[in-house]
């Protein structure tokens, strides 16, 4: 596929999907979501990618929102099908059984802010801000960003951020748990590479599995414990769990094959 508003790098394992709109603050257009879409199949598809950041193009903006230009041609069924659209593939980057970090480089908001909060965790400039404005528009988020921003902060802390609109800093972001860190520009890619590293050397199979495991805590459809379970009893069957438990029996560093 041929990307026109993402760029793609693969450094080490990791590949790094950096959204390339700057004249736009990187809005997320449906082209670009579509192109979002191909990346994140990419993550899953790919045994030679053991992890993946998101970030943005320039030193304004992660994702600065919807394209606002297409949203204002929407009607109620067209509407519909959009957010339809965006929240599964959001759903799909929540789900990868790889690492996925946001490193927010800028502007998050709306889209911007949602497409940060479907990754794993959330890295921070010092400069980036967070926000879901939507409400100014009429509108609300729409890309499974009512469900996750709660999830996140609460449901206080989250009606207050929709309803006013209002837009927080890096440090209060962190402060409300809405980010894990926040770094200077400078270390923002560092930092994110420093913990895919660390996940990288942990059993793939078992890091699949948690991050099914916490997402299903969020899934009222769902027992969390039984999925839980199951998924203790698949590690277990793992030649990663031989190699895991052996190493610590014989106090050495174990060495997993994702097997």
């Amino acid at each position: 596929m041929e990307l026109k508003n993402i760029k793609l790098e693969q450094k080490e394992g990791i590949l790094i999907i950096t959204v390339n709109r700057p004249e736009k603050l990187n809005a997320l257009n449906f082209e670009t979501l579509n192109e979002l879409h191909y990346c994140v199949k990419k993550i899953y598809d790919e045994p030679t990618i053991h992890g993946a950041v998101i970030t943005g193009s320039g030193d304004k903006a992660f994702v600065a929102g919807a394209d606002i230009s297409e949203i204002a041609k929407l009607n109620e069924i067209n509407g519909r099908k959009s957010a339809e659209t965006g929240q599964e593939i959001f759903q799909m980057l929540e789900n990868s059984p790889k690492l996925v970090i946001a490193a927010v480089n800028g502007y998050a908001l709306g889209g911007g802010c949602e497409l940060s909060m479907a990754c794993h965790i959330r890295v921070a400039s010092q400069n980036a801000k967070f926000g879901q404005p939507e409400i100014n528009l009429g509108i609300l988020p729409g890309y499974g960003g009512t469900q996750r921003i709660t999830w996140l902060v609460g449901k206080g802390k989250a009606m207050e951020l929709m309803l006013t609109g209002d837009m927080i800093d890096a440090v209060e972001a962190e402060r409300i748990g809405l980010v894990n860190y926040v770094v200077s520009a400078e270390e923002l890619l560092p930092k994110c590479f420093e913990i895919l590293k660390k996940v990288a050397e942990k059993p793939a199979i078992s890091v699949g599995l948690i991050i099914d495991c916490v997402n299903s805590a969020f899934n009222k459809g769902e027992n969390g414990f039984q999925t839980e379970a199951n998924a203790f009893a698949n590690c277990i069957s793992t030649d990663d769990f031989h190699e895991g438990t052996q190493a610590f029996l014989e106090k050495r560093k174990p060495i997993f094959h994702g097997k």
